[in-house]
């Protein structure tokens, strides 16, 4: 879109030359001047637009990263947690085997039914 505002005002500005260099009435350069005019205005606005996309895609960037980061902080939150539980789980069953052994071991290596 930039670049073909950028076009339209050279051609314009070139128009505008090639009306001051034949021979032209006022109102044809008045004309000419107008357009160049309108080609610019629509340059600059088209830059604008431009710098306002460019913008709104930098802070979209910024927020998906935060999300990212947010989103990778939960889930190391969310292992370590199952990490826990797991070992505790684990501590637990441990627990209870070692019940059952030194039941077997206080029966002489016999377990009672």
């Amino acid at each position: 879109m930039l670049l073909e505002a950028t076009q339209a005002a050279s051609a314009a500005t070139q128009s505008g030359r090639d009306a001051v260099t034949s021979r032209s009435s006022g109102m044809d350069l008045l004309a000419a001047q107008a357009y160049i005019e309108r080609a610019e205005r629509s340059r600059r606005e088209a830059a604008l637009d431009l710098d306002r996309q460019d913008a709104e895609v930098a802070a979209r960037r910024n927020a998906l990263q935060s999300a990212a980061r947010e989103r990778q902080v939960m889930d190391k939150l969310k292992e370590r947690k199952q990490a826990d539980h797991n070992a505790e789980w684990a501590r637990k069953a441990q627990g209870a085997q070692d019940e059952i052994a030194l039941g077997v071991h206080r029966r002489n290596g016999q377990v009672a039914a």
